[in-house]
């Protein structure tokens, strides 16, 4: 390993003297040892746009990185009239060029436009051996630490070039117009590398010796996806902090063979045929698991077999008291199915859809949910509850410990005893009123 790691968030002391070691200044990790590449240039954050210098390949010519900075405590000011945009979570940054007021280049032939254009052309590349070829840009931005506003940077990820567009902006002594470019940057997903770049990949790139193919089996997989299948990979390639948010398949499925899975099974079963009274032990579990948080949740009803508006079960989640209160309905969503099989994004967005302002969904199922369902209720903000076949067999399994000693069938009989009176076909907000 010749350099270090730089993950997402990260930051790094970027002192004057530029000397990779220590390894630790000030109690941050030394940006110059990080990037150290032994008999190399070093790695610099002078400007806000740093292209490395291009290396001869046995294969093709290729730039190793550029590296990207930006100043916000300069933003708004005369010299730096724009705001650059950095939505880490949704993996995206608007980063502007770096023509200046008054300066005579023409647009697009500054050392840093010209620099980020050309790699925007390998971004854009139609080929996987063009692509290979490709920069990868690697953004940081300025942050204040230890009570000074400048030697201290965030790393904010690994980028590409979306799109490049010429904009008119104001600024110098004179307040005059000129022409900048601005770049839509997408932020590539670094999960499988525990969000984090290693300068092995990049020192790698620095190597003539490498063709681009063997330098790419350094490449983190998101990026190595990208060079293989191009832009139209990006949706699923592109950094989002919901993922971290996201369950596995795996994990919402007890292990095969044990006790959990077991019992999943016999719910399952218990209710095959008859998936309607599954609702009574999906409204029992979801009210538990809303009262384990800490809430006031009143139970509601069960609502009848036809005529339901997609609705199976409902309840009052109550927030506060008196003036310093308020109460949400609660609309339950019950899904007894294969303890493999999922449940799509869509079959979540059809519950979300009936909610009112002020109700939130509730969604048990004995099976789990794709990872595309999550992600789209997370960046949707959907007002719903998600209780897959693990959490539910969990609870289940609590809940015949202490009343029935243990015997998951007689829970399940009581539950469906208990509730048998409970169905009905009001109207949800009628909740409210009790």
């Amino acid at each position: 390993m010749v350099g270090g790691r730089m993950r997402v968030g990260q930051v790094f002391r970027y002192a004057s003297g530029k000397n990779p070691v220590p390894a630790v200044l000030d109690d941050y990790d030394n940006f110059h040892h990080v990037t150290h590449s032994p008999g190399l240039p070093r790695a610099l954050l002078e400007a806000g746009i740093n292209g490395m210098a291009k290396v001869v390949g046995p294969d093709r010519t290729r730039r190793p990185a550029i590296l990207i900075r930006s100043s916000p405590w300069k933003a708004g000011s005369t010299e730096t009239p724009w705001h650059d945009v950095f939505d880490m979570d949704h993996g995206h940054v608007r980063y502007f060029g770096d023509q200046k007021a008054g300066q005579k280049a023409a647009p697009g032939t500054t050392t840093g436009n010209a620099a980020l254009l050309e790699a925007f052309n390998g971004h854009q590349a139609a080929t996987p051996a063009e692509r290979a070829a490709a920069t990868p840009l690697l953004l940081f931005r300025a942050v204040s630490r230890n009570g000074r506003p400048k030697g201290y940077v965030e790393f904010c990820g690994l980028g590409l070039v979306e799109r490049a567009e010429r904009v008119v902006q104001w600024g110098g002594p004179k307040h005059t117009t000129f022409t900048n470019y601005v770049y839509d940057i997408a932020l590539i997903d670094l999960t499988d590398e525990g969000d984090a770049v290693s300068w092995d990949w990049i020192h790698a790139r620095r190597d003539a010796s490498l063709t681009a193919a063997q330098v790419l089996t350094a490449a983190p997989r998101a990026w190595r996806a990208w060079v293989k299948d191009g832009n139209s990979a990006l949706p699923r390639l592109r950094r989002r902090v919901a993922k971290a948010r996201i369950i596995k398949v795996k994990d919402q499925r007890p292990v095969a063979g044990s006790p959990e899975a077991t019992d999943l099974e016999a719910v399952c079963k218990r209710f095959d045929g008859n998936k309607h009274d599954f609702e009574a032990v999906a409204a029992t579990v979801a009210a538990r698991v809303l009262r384990g948080s800490g809430q006031r949740y009143t139970d509601g009803w069960l609502t009848r077999r036809s005529g339901d508006g997609g609705a199976d079960f409902v309840g009052r989640l109550d927030l506060g008291s008196g003036l310093a209160g308020t109460s949400l309905v609660v609309l339950g969503q019950a899904k007894c199915i294969k303890p493999d099989s999922l449940v799509s994004a869509e079959q979540i967005a059809r519950v979300v859809a009936r909610l009112r302002r002020g109700w939130i969904g509730v969604y048990v199922t004995t099976g789990s949910y794709s990872e595309p369902a999550q992600v789209e209720m997370v960046e949707d903000q959907y007002p719903i509850v998600l209780i897959n076949g693990m959490d539910l067999i969990r609870e289940l399994r609590a809940i015949a410990r202490d009343d029935h000693g243990g015997d998951l069938l007689a829970c399940l009989d009581h539950i469906m005893a208990s509730t048998a009176t409970t169905i009905t076909n009001r109207r949800p907000e009628e909740i409210l009123l009790e």
